[in-house]
This record gives C-alpha cells, sequence and structure tokens, in this order.
C-alpha cells in the first residue's frame, strides 16, 4: 500500500477539484439556510432563553425591517453550524491526498475534535457566560435621580450579542487545538509555550476585548477559560510526549530482547570477527 497519492494531476484538474469541493460545501450551506429559516422563529426562541432567566420580558424593534432580517441572521447563523461538518469533511477530501498516511493520522484527531470543542465552547457561552453577563447588564435597571431607567434591547442588537458570544467563545475553546498543531509542526515548543505564560495572559485579555461585547464582566468570563485553556494545551502537549516516550522505551525494550535471544541451531553464536560489526579475526 502506498503511503502517499503520488498521482500526478494538472493544475486544472486541482482547480475542477477545488471547485467542485466548493459547491458541495455551498449547495449544504444553501439547503441548510432554507431549513433553519423555516424553523427561524423556534431556533431565536431558543436563543432568547438566557434573556428570559435574566428576567427580560421585552425585545423591541424601531425598524421596519429589522424582524425580518433578524430572522435571516437566525437563519444563516444556525446553518454555519449546521453545514459545518459537511464542509470540514470536503475540505479534508480535498487536502488529504497530498499528505502522507503519518500526517492523516497526526491531523485526523485534531480535525474530529474541531466540532467538540467549538462545542463545548459555545455550550460555556450559553448555558455559564451569557446568563451572568445578562445579570450583569440589566442589573443597571431601576430609579436613576427619580428618573425610571429601563432596558429595552432590540431584536438584532440582541441577535449580535448572542453570536458575539456563541462564535467568540467557540472559537476561543479551539485554542487547545491550534497549539498542539503547532507543537506538532515543530513551529513552538512545550518549553516555549510554558515560558510564554505570562504573554498567553496579555493575548488572552486582547483576544476577549475582541470577540466579547464590550464590558468588563464578557472579557472576564472568556479570559479565564483562555488561561486555563492555554494550561490544558501545555499538560495535553505533555501527556502526548510522555506517551510518545514509553512507546519508544517499550519498543526499545523489546528490540532488545530480540537481539539477546540465542540463535538458533543452525546459525553461527557470534558474527565473525568475534562480534565486532565489519570485523575479519581477532584484534
Amino acid at each position: 500500500m502506498k503511503d502517499i497519492d503520488d498521482t500526478k494531476q494538472p493544475l486544472l484538474e486541482h482547480l475542477i477539484e477545488l471547485r467542485r469541493r466548493l459547491l458541495w460545501c455551498l449547495a449544504t450551506l444553501v439547503l441548510a439556510f432554507f431549513v433553519c429559516f423555516h424553523y427561524a422563529h423556534a431556533i431565536f426562541a431558543v436563543l432568547v432563553q438566557p434573556l428570559v432567566h435574566a428576567g427580560q420580558g421585552k425585545l423591541i424593534y424601531t425598524d421596519v425591517f429589522e424582524a425580518f432580517f433578524t430572522q435571516v441572521k437566525v437563519a444563516v447563523f444556525a446553518a454555519l453550524m449546521l453545514s459545518f461538518p459537511v464542509i470540514a469533511i470536503q475540505l479534508w477530501r480535498f487536502v488529504a491526498p497530498g499528505l502522507y498516511a503519518k500526517e492523516k493520522n497526526a491531523f485526523l484527531p485534531f480535525l474530529l475534535a474541531t466540532p467538540l470543542f467549538f462545542a463545548a465552547g459555545a455550550s460555556f457561552a450559553y448555558f455559564l457566560a451569557m446568563p451572568w453577563a445578562l445579570h450583569f447588564l440589566l442589573s443597571y435597571q431601576g430609579n436613576v435621580g427619580g428618573i425610571e431607567q429601563e432596558a429595552l434591547p432590540g431584536v438584532g442588537n440582541y441577535l449580535n450579542f448572542v453570536t458575539h458570544f456563541l462564535f467568540g467563545f467557540g472559537a476561543a475553546f479551539l485554542l487547545p487545538i491550534l497549539l498542539m498543531i503547532l507543537e506538532r509542526a515543530g513551529i513552538v515548543t512545550r518549553e516555549q509555550l510554558a515560558r510564554s505564560r505570562r504573554y498567553a495572559i496579555v493575548a488572552a485579555a486582547v483576544v476577549a476585548g475582541v470577540l466579547t461585547p464590550p464590558d468588563a464582566v464578557s472579557m472576564l468570563l472568556l479570559m479565564v477559560p483562555l488561561d486555563g485553556l492555554y494550561e490544558f494545551a501545555i499538560l495535553a502537549v505533555r501527556i502526548t510526549h510522555w506517551r510518545a516516550a514509553r512507546k519508544a522505551a517499550r519498543s526499545g525494550v523489546s528490540m532488545s530482547t530480540i537481539v539477546a535471544e540465542p540463535q538458533t541451531e543452525g546459525g553461527p553464536e557470534a558474527p565473525p570477527g568475534g562480534g565486532r560489526v565489519g570485523g575479519s579475526g581477532p584484534i
């Protein structure tokens, strides 16, 4: 069995193959969009549950088309989520023929783990981060100097808030996979990751400021998990090296055992020259 698909193809065939994969991705995305558009109200009803649990019972829209375009955005958002596995598979089928078997075995676990880590980040945002952030942000309602201050979030603004949280936390939870790929490729080492903790904290603060709404609570809710995920990546790299070392040690023991076994009856007890490699007689 060949380690790599070494069939030569002209550039035009590669472009045709790329177009075919992209058309599959586009068709999947369009189909998922129409399905999700049909269920956009039900999907949005799920997305507003953190707001309901925070005590807010009203959403408004001030633009005539705002409610309709919000429904379209909900459909696009859900379609991207649903079609991601198909898009990832199509990209993998385009790239995989150019990889060696060892490279495929090394990269495939990261590809399979990507949707799981993204879903874990989105779930963390939906069930923990968003309720905490909404409770804090809605706590500013009340009487201020004799004037009643009331939160009346718009449907478009709230949808942007939700998508920022879900996509931001989902992408942030891919940090361990990114660091392990960089380490596997030799771009960074375990020691460099361990020495760069202080810079990682600053980078986590910057990423949290970009991916979350502009308030301190949201930033902290993403910054703290990012620091924890960085430590998790270092631990995962360390475990990977430890398992590789154990495997190499077991292989070494088995090889030495094979070498130390006595020769069969028909073979010589030692190579010519008393066991010296390349020798032909006594010293």
